[in-house]
């Protein structure tokens, strides 16, 4: 059963999350299902795989989150800003992506979930406009570390940071990034039930 996968995998992050944010958890997987028939959400197509390579993976960047304000820019069907959302509803969680298709799909679950602390903007990074500056950019899946600076940092406070995750180490695109060695780190992170590598950079901007 998903919920028992959920809960096993929610233990071996070590993460403790109530019996309702859990069942908030599946039901995104089930609304990101239904709607994925016909908006194409993600190249997964079954819950199971969706919980392990959406959800968990998301979850495993929970430690390294600080508090305050959260931009998830290219957030596409909501990863990793929605289980964040859940996770964590003293965060402040904008999901940025310019396909309409998918912000139609967040508010939807926004709504649905009663996620009082997202919000969902339709406009390609270059072009938001926030009131604020965020605490912290994160991407998922998204580009090259460059690309995603270039996008996040302009909308980051001096003293954020910038998360990035990504698959297996990104020597090449760590290479070109004209910071300081002081301001990045990079943690690798385990994934329950995922064989594959996962890692998140993480970019203090001064």
């Amino acid at each position: 059963m998903l919920q028992d996968i959920l809960a096993r995998g929610l233990a071996q992050l070590h993460l403790e999350l109530s019996a309702e944010q859990q069942r908030k958890l599946l039901e995104y997987i089930a609304l990101m299902d239904k709607w994925n028939k016909v908006y194409n959400l993600t190249a997964i197509r079954d819950q199971e795989s969706m919980l392990v390579q959406h959800i968990l993976d998301s979850l495993s960047v929970l430690p390294h989150v600080g508090d305050g304000r959260l931009l998830d820019i290219g957030a596409g069907g909501g990863l990793p800003g929605i289980p964040l959302a859940i996770a964590r509803p003293e965060l402040q969680i904008t999901l940025l992506d310019s396909n309409q298709k998918k912000t139609t799909f967040l508010r939807q679950v926004s709504i649905e979930l009663k996620l009082g602390n997202v919000a969902v903007e339709c406009v390609r990074a270059e072009a938001y406009k926030p009131l604020l500056p965020f605490d912290m950019v994160i991407s998922r899946a998204f580009s090259e570390l460059s690309e995603f600076v270039r996008l996040g940092a302009p909308h980051c406070r001096s003293g954020g940071r910038l998360l990035a995750m990504k698959g297996v180490f990104p020597r090449e695109e760590l290479a070109v990034l004209s910071f300081q060695p002081e301001q990045i780190q990079v943690i690798p992170l385990a994934v329950p039930g995922l064989d594959a590598q996962r890692h998140l950079v993480i970019i203090g901007m001064v």
